[in-house]
């Protein structure tokens, strides 16, 4: 069998593969067992060997890489159009071996095991914030049905909690006061382990030359450098900087047709976690502006005054990930550019 490509499907226990020789025709179906994957690949001569991207795919990607094989990660979104008759194992394997040989389909790169550590830290932190503000509105809701009030806000809320629960005299049940402070408790140990989280990520931004590189660009600090880092292996994939932007969603979505161009909202595509943390830094940053004079700051200010805040905010954070690639690609720290003299 000449195989130049295999798609495989990944799963827990039971692999799909599929491969094709040089002409497009498969000439391999099998399903494979977790424990015999990589003794099949290591017999298989060097080929490009396609997935998507799913649980474990970076793993199995390192792996592939080490016999020899190219590996080609695909988002989920780009092999559907390519499947064939209903939706099985053996079907998204053919779909996917279709997908990878396809010369204008962009892989995910492959991520090292010490990137998805730094990502892990991410996301157990992201994680540990949603369920410290769903409790914290849980309680809200409870607190209501017995007429207690608390103000919006999670500093307001955590301020006020201790008060409610050491006031005997408000008209809280013994069994509802213990609940509470029981849900109260868990507050508090989940601000603990996120401070001990973000020192983590402090330490690494410290330590990391390119995370101190881009912490030099206002509203870039160390969430958003450690994780871009964290997700992006190498800024050469990029072809330009706006790609960049685009690959995080950050540019308008477009809508033309007949020669009229009209541009839309921002896509949302791509790392919704990296957005998030570009669009609060440049908000952070706006904070700041005051009597700044730079060139950054005076363009800011005066779409603020012409677009409004909000768009204002979205437009800094796509500056700011085009600059980031930027930094990225010179290797040389942020320098503010003096107003134009008129």
């Amino acid at each position: 069998m000449n195989i130049t490509s295999m798609g495989i499907d990944l799963a827990k226990t039971n692999f799909s593969v599929v491969g094709m020789n040089q002409a497009g025709k498969i000439v391999l179906r099998k399903t494979l067992k977790r424990d015999k994957l990589l003794t099949f690949i290591a017999q298989c001569p060097p080929c490009l060997i396609g997935m998507e991207a799913c649980s474990g795919a970076h793993y199995w990607g390192r792996e592939f890489q080490k016999f020899g094989h190219t590996v080609g990660i695909i988002a989920a979104k780009f092999v559907a159009p390519f499947r064939k008759g209903g939706k099985n194992d053996n079907n998204d394997a053919e779909a996917i071996c279709e997908a990878v040989n396809r010369p204008n389909i962009h892989f995910v790169p492959v991520k090292s095991p010490d990137q998805q550590a730094v990502l892990t830290l991410h996301r157990i932190r992201k994680g540990l914030i949603s369920e410290r503000t769903a409790t914290i509105n849980q309680i809200r809701g409870l607190l209501a049905e017995f007429g207690i009030i608390i103000a919006k806000g999670r500093y307001p809320a955590q301020n006020t909690i201790p008060g409610i629960l050491e006031d005997g005299e408000n008209g809280l049940p013994f069994l509802a006061r213990r609940m509470i402070a029981r849900l109260w408790d868990r507050i508090k140990a989940s601000n603990d382990e996120i401070l001990e989280y973000d020192r983590e990520i402090s330490r690494i931004a410290r330590t990391d030359d390119t995370a101190k590189r881009l912490m030099t660009i206002p509203g870039v600090g160390e969430l958003v450098a450690t994780g871009v880092i964290a997700s992006t292996p190498d800024p050469h994939l990029f072809k330009n900087s706006r790609q960049f932007a685009a690959w995080l969603g950050l540019v308008p979505r477009q809508y033309t047709t007949g020669g009229a161009i009209r541009l839309g909202r921002i896509t949302k595509r791509g790392d919704s976690y990296l957005r998030m943390c570009l669009v609060h830094g440049a908000r952070a940053a706006i904070s700041r502006l005051d009597d700044k004079q730079d060139r950054t700051s005076l363009w800011v200010k005066e779409l603020i005054n012409r677009r409004g805040y909000l768009r204002a905010v979205v437009a800094l954070a796509a500056r700011n990930a085009r600059t980031i690639w930027t930094l990225m690609m010179k290797k040389e720290d942020y320098k503010a550019m003096p107003a134009l003299q008129v």
